[in-house]
């Protein structure tokens, strides 16, 4: 059974910055893409950035040019650098897997709140 923990979530200030991490249960080599979603009250959830096993990168309109996704298998962590934060990136942020065989596991999310 694979577990997706995140960790990195807070409280901080507009134009601050976050670093969010997701731990896996064993090696990442075996999910082709893992990826950040995230969730605001009252809105789906929707697509914040993904990264495949190759390292190639996808990134919602809303965070291109201040969200970075990265990977360290020897870790088995994803990462996503949050910078110039917005009150509108409030939300819980939730980490995704998706195996080879098209199984995909989420874990149980990370709460983030820009605010002054």
């Amino acid at each position: 059974q694979v577990q997706l923990v995140e960790s990195g979530g807070g409280l901080v200030q507009p134009g601050g910055s976050l670093r969010l991490s997701c731990v896996a249960s064993g090696s990442i080599s075996r999910f082709y893409v893992m990826g950040w979603y995230r969730q605001a009250p009252g809105k789906e959830r929707e697509l914040v950035a993904t990264i495949t096993n190759g390292g190639n990168t996808n990134y919602g309109d809303s965070v291109k040019g201040r969200f970075t996704i990265s990977r360290d298998n020897a870790k088995n962590t994803v990462y996503l650098q949050m910078n110039s934060l917005k009150p509108e990136d409030t939300g819980v942020y939730y980490c995704k897997a998706v195996a080879w065989n098209g199984i995909a596991t989420w874990g149980q999310g990370t709460q983030v709140t820009v605010s002054s």
